[in-house]
């Protein structure tokens, strides 16, 4: 079952990524359905697919089915482009694909998905620590430090809400590392943010802004380190 998951999924990732350059793309965002590309495209699939699937031509009947669904999601993708955000069309695109490889497999080699694992205790505690190394620490972080007002240095060309989503990123680059015991690259993490941000800091002389920095960053990586210890040492007990 693995390894037809894996031959699947390589195949969409070849037709979809490396072999679809972006006029293609363009070429069906302006033409649609009466773009050449895009049935081009769709062979471009069935190539990979029997090139992956080594010409066992027994899964025939589940190329057609995966090409079939291709052309109608990529199609109806183009069609609701100018009505949605096409970073969300982009994400339900892909997991349309998964979901039709999915079911695909499950056709020729039967699987069964355990939803009660996802209430296993174990599993339970990891969603807790992603939770809160996320969601739960932007809140902490924001109310512990808006207390101080640094809306002077602002920059009008910043990205919108850039700095929280760094630090959701940081934060969950630092949980990773500490429950798989990569503490050395938590040290990579913080020599790079500082790097980094000594452009910032070096433009203006106000310790306010430095220190207001120095303290956002520990903060966050000090969380980001309990929720790791505490998923170590959760783990560890004997009721996990």
């Amino acid at each position: 079952m693995l390894s037809l998951i894996l031959k699947l999924t390589l195949a969409h990732l070849l037709g979809d990524f490396l072999l679809q350059p972006q006029k293609w793309v363009l070429h069906k965002e302006q033409h649609q359905y009466k773009s050449k590309f895009l049935y081009a495209h769709i062979l471009v699939h069935i190539c990979a697919l029997i090139l992956v699937l080594q010409f066992q031509f027994k899964y025939w009947l589940g190329i057609l089915a995966i090409a079939v669904s291709h052309f109608v999601i990529d199609l109806a993708k183009i069609y609701l482009k100018p009505y949605f955000n096409n970073r969300l069309l982009f994400i339900c695109d892909q997991l349309a694909h998964l979901f039709v490889i999915a079911l695909i497999v499950n056709l020729y080699q039967p699987f069964n998905i355990d939803f009660e694992s996802i209430f296993y205790p174990k599993t339970l505690l990891f969603l807790t620590c992603l939770l809160g190394v996320t969601q739960v620490s932007s809140i902490v972080m924001k109310t512990l430090i808006s207390k101080w007002d640094v809306s002077e240095y602002t920059e009008e060309n910043s990205l919108a809400e850039a700095g929280a989503y760094i630090g959701i990123l940081e934060r969950l680059f630092v949980f990773i590392f500490i429950i798989t015991n990569h503490w050395e690259g938590v040290g990579f993490l913080i020599t790079a943010k500082s790097v980094f941000r000594f452009g910032d800091l070096s433009k203006t002389k106000d310790r306010k802004l430095t220190e207001y920095i120095l303290i956002g960053t520990l903060l966050s990586f000090g969380l980001a380190i309990a929720f790791g210890l505490a998923y170590r040492y959760a783990l560890a007990l004997a009721w996990v």
